[in-house]
């Protein structure tokens, strides 16, 4: 079939840009010897955490930890709790697992996957404590909010995978998108905003300063931290 007879095919919006980084040997050492241990993939299933990390304990997902600093920091902080990590840049990946290794952790599993999709595929409904999302992509330009991860559908998405009294945290340092998110959150059915205030939350104590918010911080940007728990 030649390119001219070729159908059409609808591309799905990612919520997401795959941007090439350069892998050190630290980061490579990390894959080559993390991946093994404290890698999942799509490809296995839906998978029950306590089978996982073979205990019964509190069980948050991450969203795109980045280089994943702040969530090699939260486990070590609370060892009692069971952490999953989605992230699809490989330094990133590599970063992380190159921590846990480091700091000889093991309550952390690791895909490098589509977020959407391990949610849908992989995770059982009601079997997280929090999702976490700290500082998404705020896809700044107006024609591009549709890509913006925070969507109602994805509200309710994340709504079925926490358990009733589970709380989705996310984090921004764009206020606009700040806005956005309370928004969204404020008419998504089955949620409680936990500030009292009706919009942000102070920062809570469990989510680490990343070395990106502190530079932040010297240019005078704010972080707003919004907190919806699940009603129902």
């Amino acid at each position: 079939m030649t390119d001219a007879a070729a159908p059409s095919v609808r591309r799905e919006i990612k919520s997401f840009v795959m941007r090439a980084g350069r892998m050190t040997p630290g980061q490579q050492r990390g894959l080559d010897e993390g991946l093994p241990k404290f890698g999942l993939k799509i490809s296995d299933g839906a998978i029950n955490p306590a089978q996982v990390f073979e205990r019964q304990a509190p069980c948050t997902l991450e969203i795109g930890f980045g280089m994943g600093h702040s969530l090699v920091e939260m486990a070590a902080a609370a060892p009692e709790q069971d952490f999953i990590g989605i992230e699809v840049h490989r330094p990133g990946v590599g970063s992380l697992l190159s921590g846990l290794l480091s700091q000889n952790l093991s309550n952390v599993r690791v895909y490098q996957e589509d977020a959407i999709e391990v949610l849908k595929q992989c995770i059982p409904d009601a079997s997280l404590d929090r999702l976490l999302l700290f500082f998404p992509d705020p896809w700044h330009k107006a024609r591009h909010h549709k890509r913006r991860i925070v969507q109602p559908e994805f509200a309710q998405l994340v709504r079925s995978k926490l358990k009733v009294g589970g709380v989705f945290h996310m984090a921004t340092d764009w206020e606009p998108y700040a806005e956005y998110m309370l928004e969204v959150m404020q008419v998504a059915a089955g949620y409680q905003n936990l500030s009292s205030s009706g919009n942000w939350v102070e920062r809570p104590a469990e989510r680490p300063v990343t070395k990106f918010e502190r530079r932040g911080h010297k240019l005078g940007h704010g972080v707003w931290d919004l907190k919806f728990q699940r009603t129902e």
